[in-house]
């Protein structure tokens, strides 16, 4: 069967089917098994593209990706988790195939990202969810927990930070661009968004760079080679700045609810390093913690044993 391209009227007719008659949600998946379905929803004035597979009677994963890519990056782990899980993997605004309004004319920011994510499931009509967390993920993802943390039935973390130790020399330029955001400092950190840079973040710390595969890159730089999302990113350049700031409440919410947490790190990732995995031992008491042989996008590398990890938690630590 081909894939389906659904608008949101569609969307939505379709989840209140599923949410009021269970034979149609068995069907649905009898239909869809694990295909990714490529869908948007309208929120707050923006077109939001996201994958989603599975049963949306089977508990939801959430899968939020990082700076600068999209829902690609979750391409081979969303099958593989819904086979048993109903998964969701959005397309930040500016990012993917996500609308891109001008940078003059939105307000770029992990405040606003959390609350189109928290949207999109409130139209999904789904009440609870574990959570994928990845680079510009972990804010998204923290903020939404903030709000609302009963909701999050457990965390998923890879590569995303909450401690001020996880912020090494590779973010000093940020932090120059945080206490000055003048237009020099943000010249200073357009080379960020140069296909060597693109390359650098998929293949340093990799144990084989030859093995990467060259379409991410291609993905990625297309869309930042767009006219005008240099400026998109470097507003969220700019807001990461105010995660810091939110990092000691989101310590002390973990500590007050300890959701059950599976750390899957690349170790040798210079832009999050492990020194900000190690903290999460500090203040999480149900944590499975991993570093692994590779870099900034640990998928690319170790897909299958962090598949293989995520089912075998979801399956025992996170289903309430």
């Amino acid at each position: 069967m081909k894939t389906s391209f659904f608008n949101t009227a569609s969307s939505a007719a379709i989840a209140a089917a599923l949410l009021l008659n269970p034979l149609a949600a068995a069907v649905f998946a009898a239909e869809t098994g694990d295909r990714t379905q490529f869908r948007t929803s309208q929120i707050d004035g923006l077109k939001i593209a996201y994958r989603e597979a599975g049963n949306p009677a089977n508990p939801t994963v959430l899968l939020l990706h990082g700076f600068p890519t999209s829902s690609h990056m979750f391409r081979n782990l969303i099958p593989e988790l819904a086979e048993n899980y109903h998964v969701i993997a959005p397309d930040y605004p500016g990012f993917g195939a996500s609308d891109m309004p001008d940078a003059a004319d939105y307000e770029y920011s992990f405040a606003n990202t959390a609350a189109i994510i928290t949207e999109l499931l409130d139209q999904k009509n789904v009440d609870e969810y574990a959570v994928y967390l990845m680079d510009y993920g972990a804010p998204v993802g923290f903020r939404m927990f903030a709000e609302d943390p009963e909701r999050v039935s457990g965390f998923i973390i890879q590569n995303g930070n909450a401690y001020a130790e996880g912020l090494e020399e590779f973010w000093d330029p940020l932090k120059a661009y945080w206490a000055d955001p003048s237009a020099e400092n943000g010249d200073m950190l357009r080379g960020f968004f140069e296909m060597d840079a693109t390359k650098w973040q998929f293949t340093h710390g990799t144990q084989n760079p030859d093995a990467i595969s060259p379409d991410n890159f291609w993905h990625v730089q297309y869309l930042l080679d767009r006219p005008g999302n240099q400026e998109v990113q470097l507003e969220m350049f700019l807001d990461y700045g105010t995660n810091v700031a939110e990092y000691p409440k989101w310590q002390a919410l973990f500590r007050e609810h300890q959701p059950p947490t599976l750390l899957m790190w690349g170790e040798n990732d210079h832009i999050f390093p492990a020194a900000g995995a190690h903290p999460y031992k500090r203040d999480l008491e149900n944590l499975e913690f991993h570093l692994l042989d590779t870099g900034h996008f640990a998928l690319e590398e170790y897909g299958s044993e962090i598949a293989g990890q995520m089912i075998e938690f979801l399956d025992h630590k996170a289903r309430r």
